[in-house]
């Protein structure tokens, strides 16, 4: 096989969501090898192999991988694709044809989830180009809402009515049930009307429609001795017609029906309403097009040390980096993914700047006002590293300047195109802890998220109130209507062992975390549903086989 200029491939990734944390992810994938890498070795081992297919330059692979997805971790990925010889399952029989490499994050955060790249591997040649496309298992993100009424219950107290509610179970492959839901009791009736619920269709029946749900119907005793009145089966099925003569349910106490000669129910159970919902993902949006704006702000006060010497925290050793410089590598090359433009605004506060020496609490790194923005995370530690030799270091620290900044961008996209994240990286002593709080309040209320990495040895209690996780922060009475940001200090990270690597996966591992959770807690407070992916994209000329499954 020498040609292989338009070479070309699928891998559907599935990244599935469940209750798991992880979010699955399915690759549908002449051979190709999927290999993968672990985080504290950098090993790379052989993930799964797609079928082989025959006798063509454009092969298009069914067999998907799936695979977990962590949008908080740099997940890399190494594709090998091979000429196959042989029925040999050993690699070197065959001939290397080229190979890619990339992160999950890539995949996903590119338009519609599918990344197109060069085969390289092979000096002096071009090998082709391989299509890699993720797709997010469903695994039933689906959400029931129903409401039911009961007539006629078997009347269980001595003095006055029953005081009804009910249980669901869902039934198990194994034929025993789990209780996945709970009434409230409505007191002193025998016709009881109660609210309507919503439950994850996952929980009601596992994601299989046709399964046994059994409701039981007590009435409620406060020593918790509950009588049992009777009871019924459904399925999600059923539920699903909605309020119709089907969803009417008879309530059978089968130890009463067995003694009574005349017994013809205990009551029924009606459907009042039924409706189902879509839960959305984080990688629903980021599929239909969403992009997320990082920018950094660094603290140039003047508690961090002189930059020349080396106990500062901006110290510039030339065989290392410094925290600073770490904490944003961290954070920068998980989150760069999900921005196509890889531009950054870089900010920094605290300091004094030239020629004048006034104190600026939000000045480009870059030194450009009108353009702060830095070519990906090298150009902003370029930026970064030349600051700090023409500024002076200063004070107070200030964070609600730059808090701000990012505000005014985030209040003019609101509608769920953008999403920011703001990275503050400090030593930790805050002055303006009341306008901290007042811009991060109102920064709840826009699509942003804040993320303070706290370096040094200060005592970062003021951070751990600014995260509000314990109670979540208030400004002037006004509570924070959703909680966004992610507090964790540097030194808890700092590996024993001096393997930074894994300081920093660790580090971005827990500030990234919250992330989908405040993005998406953003988009279902202002009813935002995620825009369908684009169709893939096909310059005019270019015939790729393959179909997407």
């Amino acid at each position: 096989m020498d040609k292989l200029e338009d070479m070309s491939s699928v891998y559907d990734f599935d990244p599935i969501t469940g209750n798991i944390p992880a979010t699955k992810v399915e690759i549908t994938v002449s051979l190709c090898v999927l290999y993968t890498q672990g985080v504290e070795t950098k090993q790379w081992r052989e993930f799964g192999r797609t079928e082989v297919i025959d006798n063509t330059l454009n092969p298009d692979f069914v067999r998907k991988y799936i695979l977990d997805y962590f949008f908080e971790e740099k997940q890399n990925l190494r594709f090998d694709l091979y000429d196959v010889d042989s029925k040999s399952p050993d690699l070197s029989k065959h001939d290397f044809l080229g190979q890619t490499f990339c992160t999950l994050g890539e995949i996903v955060g590119s338009p519609a989830s599918r990344l197109e790249k060069p085969l390289g591997g092979i000096p002096g040649k071009k090998c082709g180009t391989i299509i890699l496309s993720a797709e997010e298992l469903s695994n039933c993100r689906d959400s029931a809402t129903m409401q039911f009424c009961a007539n006629k219950l078997d009347k269980k107290d001595f003095f006055g009515k029953s005081d009804p509610f009910m249980v669901f179970y869902r039934s198990n492959e194994d034929g025993t049930f789990t209780i996945c839901h709970k009434t409230e009791v409505v007191k002193n009736t025998l016709n009881p009307v109660w609210q309507p619920f919503t439950i994850p269709v996952r929980a009601l029946c596992n994601g299989d429609y046709d399964r046994t749900i059994k409701v039981e119907v007590y009435d409620w005793d406060r020593d918790g001795s509950h009588d049992f009145i009777g009871d019924f089966t459904t399925s999600y099925r059923e539920l699903a017609r909605g309020q119709s003569q089907f969803n009417v349910y008879e309530v059978i106490n089968t130890k009463k029906k067995m003694k009574k000669k005349k017994y013809v129910n205990s009551g029924t159970v009606t459907l009042l309403s039924f409706s189902v919902e879509s839960e959305f993902t984080f990688l629903d949006y980021i599929k239909g097009g969403t992009q997320i704006n990082f920018t950094v702000a660094i603290d140039f006060t003047a508690s961090n040390g002189n930059p020349s010497q080396s106990t500062s925290l901006h110290y510039m050793n030339p065989y290392q980096l410094n925290a600073y410089a770490m904490a944003l590598k961290a954070v920068g090359e998980i989150i760069q993914d999900y921005d196509s433009d890889k531009m950054f605004p870089a900010l920094g506060f605290g300091a004094k700047l030239p020629p004048d020496g006034r104190v600026s609490h939000e000045f480009p790194l870059n030194g450009n006002m009108e353009n702060p923005y830095c070519n990906g995370i090298e150009g902003i530690l370029e930026a970064y590293h030349q600051s700090l030799k023409t500024v002076q270091l200063y004070g107070p620290t200030n964070f609600a300047p730059v808090v701000n900044h990012v505000a005014r961008y985030a209040a003019a996209v609101q509608d769920g195109s953008q999403y920011f994240v703001l990275l503050i990286i400090t030593d930790g002593v805050i002055s303006d802890m009341a306008q901290t709080k007042e811009a991060i309040v109102n920064g709840a209320k826009l699509p942003m998220s804040i993320i303070i990495v706290g370096v040094g040895q200060a005592e970062f209690d003021a951070m751990v109130e600014l995260d509000g996780d314990d109670i979540r922060i208030s400004s002037r009475g006004k509570l924070a209507e959703r909680d966004i940001v992610q507090f964790v200090p540097f030194r808890d990270y700092m590996d024993r062992t001096g393997n930074h690597v894994l300081s920093m996966a660790r580090l971005a591992k827990d500030v990234l975390a919250e992330i989908p959770d405040q993005f998406i807690s953003y988009m279902k407070s202002r009813g935002i549903k995620p825009n369908p992916a684009p169709p893939p994209y096909t310059p005019p000329g270019h015939t790729h086989h393959h179909t997407q499954i």
